[in-house]
Order: structure tokens, then C-alpha cells, then sequence
């Protein structure tokens, strides 16, 4: 939704469009190959995926090929900034229970807790210096950076710790919460 909104994208979605930009592919084959690139960033850090890994790099390259071409354009700023906010809320809601659901981190989450652990440099930082570099790196190739992107970059913190929250709260059936 932040792609077809046309207002700025995520950081790594802004390095997916550089490249895919560069090299003749939809933003959705170049999501993939960022993924498996970051997946051999694992190796020096003995990184193990699970199948929540592999799932995370087919469904998020699949779900952008596929989806992009049929969501609407909006013809108007402020419904650019709904389906931008409308798809910061869905991301939120599949960071809270893919994350929750323990079969292993999306490539970028286990590239930043493997480089936290290998280096000892706070996880915020890490997270911080990741996001920053790719973004730059994206925009460098011809990614989009718009008032999309600082929306996301805002509020995507908020709105995962909340999806979080309510899948921790729900949990699963066994589970007694207070």
C-alpha cells in the first residue's frame, strides 16, 4: 500500500525500487533478492532461519508483485496519506503476530539482533544505523523518499509495539493472561 500510494516508502522497499530501478525489475523481484543478499549477511554471524524466515522472503516479495499492480492510485494527497497510514496499520498487524508466532526472524530483524550480538552496540542503534544506510543507499539508486517514508519511519514503532501487545495478549490457546 505505501508503494502504490506513490508518497514514500519504506526504507527497505526505497533500496528494493532503486534497485529494481537499475537493474530492469518489478520492486517485488528486487524485494526477494534484497532478502536473500541480507540472508547471506547471516552467515558471518551464524544466523539460523526458520521457516518464518523463508516464509517472510517468499510471501513479502509475492505479496508486493502481486498486489502493487491492483491497489488503487489515490488521485488525491490526503488519500495517499490513508493508504499510507492504512498500510503502516497492516504492517503493525503482521509484525505483531509473525513476531510473536516464533519461527524465526525476516531477514532484517535476524540481520540486526545477529550484528547486535556480534558487535554488543545497542539494538536501537543497530536498527537505526541499518535503516538510515539502506534508505540512503535507495535513494541513491532512484528509491522514492517522500513524507511517506517519515510517516512510516514515525509511526511504524508505535504501531508494532501495539500489534505486539495485543498478540501477546491473545497468545495462544493454552495460554493465561492476566
Amino acid at each position: 500500500m505505501l508503494i502504490a500510494a506513490g508518497i514514500g516508502n519504506t526504507p527497505w522497499t526505497v533500496l528494493a525500487e532503486g534497485i529494481a530501478l537499475n537493474i530492469g525489475w518489478s520492486v517485488g523481484q528486487a524485494t526477494f533478492l534484497v532478502s536473500v543478499l541480507v540472508l547471506l549477511l547471516w552467515l558471518p554471524l551464524k544466523e539460523k532461519p526458520g521457516v518464518g524466515t523463508i516464509l517472510n522472503v517468499v510471501l513479502i516479495a509475492a505479496a508486493i508483485e502481486v498486489m502493487v499492480p491492483r491497489l488503487p492510485v489515490p488521485d488525491s494527497q490526503a488519500m495517499a496519506v490513508a493508504e499510507v497510514l492504512a498500510g503502516v496499520l497492516l504492517i503493525g498487524i503482521g509484525s505483531g503476530i509473525y513476531l510473536t508466532a516464533n519461527l524465526g526472524p525476516g531477514p532484517r530483524d535476524g540481520w540486526m539482533t545477529g550484528l547486535q550480538r556480534f558487535s554488543g552496540i545497542p539494538i536501537a542503534r543497530v536498527r537505526g544505523g541499518i535503516e538510515v544506510s539502506v534508505l540512503v543507499l535507495g535513494v541513491m539508486m532512484g528509491g522514492t523518499f517522500r513524507e511517506g517514508t517519515i510517516l512510516f519511519a514515525v509511526l511504524i514503532g508505535p504501531v508494532v509495539a501495539v500489534c505486539l501487545n495485543l498478540a501477546g495478549r491473545f497468545g495462544s490457546p493454552g495460554e493465561v493472561h492476566g
